[in-house]
């Protein structure tokens, strides 16, 4: 049952694909904390049944909502868009989390096609279908002369991309996760959608079991010395999504040069 609109001050309509666990719960749990109203979505039922339970537990008189939604699948993402108009009604931020690294860290030619194209599909074009759903939302909305409404996609740099060790298909669709950021931008603008935002989110490794699978003793010795838990990049990176202005910026949770003189510290120890 739907429990009456929160009014905090200042307080937003959120949207987090991909809320159920790891990052995406971490951020989900810290907009509550701001009395922000949040929608999410997960693949997994039980999953996210779980934490709904436990968010409503942590915070009871906060607005959370969860819907069973596969991005990759049109009718799915049409039915959360649905769900969310319903439920948050306005919708200030809308973060596509949502994505897969693939069901096994193997080179290109040993992996199915089923994998090959669930993984380009949860990560490239499930954040497009979701990108024009929040748009057709936010355009109904009142409008304004410069971006009240913000978009988050979280995609490849050039960089993440080279360091990082999944497979071909997940660093190939994640890096066209980081152009349909900037390409959607230039859209938006032309068209004259001076009221929306888009952004890419660029958190790091984070300290997950995904991080983690398949991993040998060397590479997890690299991701303890320079990954964070979930909980602290959600703190750094949420205060930045509320405040966000402009369009077609980077959020960086740590800069690259950090993050190697980590890594360069861990290794002198």
């Amino acid at each position: 049952m739907k429990t009456e609109r929160n009014t905090t001050p200042g307080s937003l309509g959120v949207v987090l694909t991909g809320g159920s666990s790891g990052l995406g719960y971490a951020m989900v749990s810290r907009f509550l904390s701001f009395g922000d109203r949040v929608a999410i979505c997960g693949r997994n039922p039980e999953k996210l049944d779980d934490a709904l339970r436990a968010l409503r537990a942590a915070y009871p008189y906060a607005e959370v909502y969860g819907m069973v939604c596969d991005v990759s699948i049109p009718s799915n993402v049409r039915e959360f868009s649905r769900f969310v108009s319903g439920t948050l009604g306005r919708v200030d931020r809308w973060i596509n989390n949502a994505g897969s690294a693939g069901r096994l860290k193997r080179p290109l030619w040993e992996l199915s096609d089923d994998d090959i194209v669930e993984t380009c599909n949860t990560n490239l074009s499930g954040s497009i279908l979701m990108c024009a759903e929040a748009v057709e939302i936010m355009d109904r909305q009142p409008t304004a002369a410069r971006p009240v409404y913000h978009i988050f996609n979280l995609g490849f740099s050039a960089a993440g991309a080279f360091f990082s060790r999944s497979g071909v298909a997940h660093k190939a669709s994640k890096r066209g996760v980081a152009e349909l950021t900037r390409f959607l931008s230039k859209e938006l603008r032309s068209s004259g959608k001076t009221s929306i935002g888009v952004h890419e989110l660029s958190p790091g490794l984070v300290m997950t079991p995904l991080l983690l699978r398949d991993a040998p003793e060397r590479a997890i010795r690299i991701f303890y010395a320079i990954a964070e838990e979930p909980e602290i990049v959600a703190s750094v990176m949420v205060p930045k999504i509320r405040s966000i202005e402009g369009t077609n910026h980077r959020l960086v949770f740590r800069p690259m040069p950090l993050t190697l003189a980590r890594l360069a510290l861990s290794v002198f120890r």
